[in-house]
């Protein structure tokens, strides 16, 4: 598996692709499978790392400082390069790529190691034309949404991507049968997962809100969310899983706040898998994820948001529950990465019949 290098992989998560790859990576080991993770060095040591970084890039370019740096991406690119090279010579029999970067998806290396590709992210100008020009027998690429897999290839994509909805363990995010009338928000601390329109939508409620999730703009948090703290808004921290699922669980609703096209929307499912019903913006994936376990708003409609709350809670808790299980399980997303291990491994096997 190779995975993202800004953060580690490791809880607690910063987002959803470190959150991807350790999720699949402890899966994958849990069937049997002899997994080695292509991570920062300083990534969960319950899995054998091979580092693309000594340590995650955010700690040596902080990303607000750094964004788009030329130094940071020759930093990053030289890793990757590096490692793409010990797993071409590594023996191995598919690459799981959760990278973002261009040189895992280049023909010439998926034509030596199979490779399934999974894409977190709309399209961009870095990437787009790089993943245009690699599908082939031994690369097959994912993507987290119907949204996202017509945001990718708007005139159709083509037969190796699919996609591939995220999965979680229900068992890690325990149902629980009732809240206590308050409403919930995890991710992210940045303008783009919009926390500030959450705390505008439930004080317009009458609805008391938590907010869990890393502080990664630390200047848009004092400008737009610290402000607003106080009895009816609090800040609950960073918490590892165990922790955010057990206070997930107390809350009413969830609010799901994306200000981007989302891909997917983990945070969503695993509050649905504890029984919270969401109030959402409908932007991105959130209409796939969410379905008849909320209600949605339009996208950055602050009081529409606060309506859909009261209706949202109304919805009996074992809905949101279902549909994960239903959906969005991690059995479910394992099944189909090894159909598409098989996939690509077989079409290797023809090529040098």
């Amino acid at each position: 598996m190779l995975s993202h290098v800004r953060q580690r992989i490791a809880q607690p998560f910063m987002g959803g692709m470190e959150s991807h790859s350790w999720y699949l990576a402890e899966g994958l080991q849990a069937r049997g499978h002899d997994v080695v993770l292509f991570a920062s060095g300083d990534s969960d040591p319950r899995f054998a790392i091979d580092p693309v970084l000594p340590q995650h890039y955010e700690r040596v370019f902080p990303w607000a400082e750094h964004r788009g740096s030329a130094p940071l991406i020759a930093h990053v690119d030289q890793g990757y390069i590096a490692a793409c090279e010990r797993i071409a010579a590594g023996g191995f029999d598919v690459v799981h790529n959760n990278s973002l970067s261009r040189f895992p998806i280049e023909p010439q290396r998926t034509a030596i190691v199979p490779t399934v590709t999974s894409l977190h992210v709309p399209p961009y100008d870095a990437l787009h034309w790089f993943v245009k020009a690699s599908p082939s027998p031994t690369h097959r690429l994912t993507v987290t949404s119907q949204s996202q897999l017509r945001a990718w290839w708007p005139d159709g994509a083509p037969a190796e991507a699919s996609v591939l909805h995220n999965g979680i363990d229900p068992a890690a995010w325990r149902f629980s049968p009732a809240g206590d009338g308050s409403a919930v928000w995890s991710g992210r601390m940045t303008p783009n997962k919009g926390p500030h329109l959450a705390v505008q939508a439930a004080r317009r409620a009458g609805v008391a809100i938590t907010l869990y999730g890393q502080i990664e703009d630390p200047d848009y948090w004092a400008a737009e969310v610290a402000p607003h703290l106080g009895p009816d808004v609090r800040y609950g921290g960073h918490l590892d899983g165990t922790a955010l699922a057990s206070a997930l669980g107390q809350a009413s609703v969830f609010l799901f706040t994306p200000c981007w096209d989302e891909p997917f929307g983990l945070v969503a499912a695993e509050a649905m898998a504890c029984g919270l019903p969401v109030a959402a913006f409908d932007m991105g994936a959130a209409r796939e994820v969410v379905g008849e376990a909320g209600c949605l708003a339009a996208p950055g409609d602050v009081a529409g948001l606060a309506a859909a709350i009261p209706a949202a809670m109304a919805i009996p808790r074992d809905v949101p529950r279902a549909r994960v299980e239903r959906l969005f399980t991690r059995d479910r997303w394992v099944d189909r990465c090894e159909a598409l291990y098989a996939e690509v491994c077989a079409a290797k096997a023809e090529m040098v019949a």
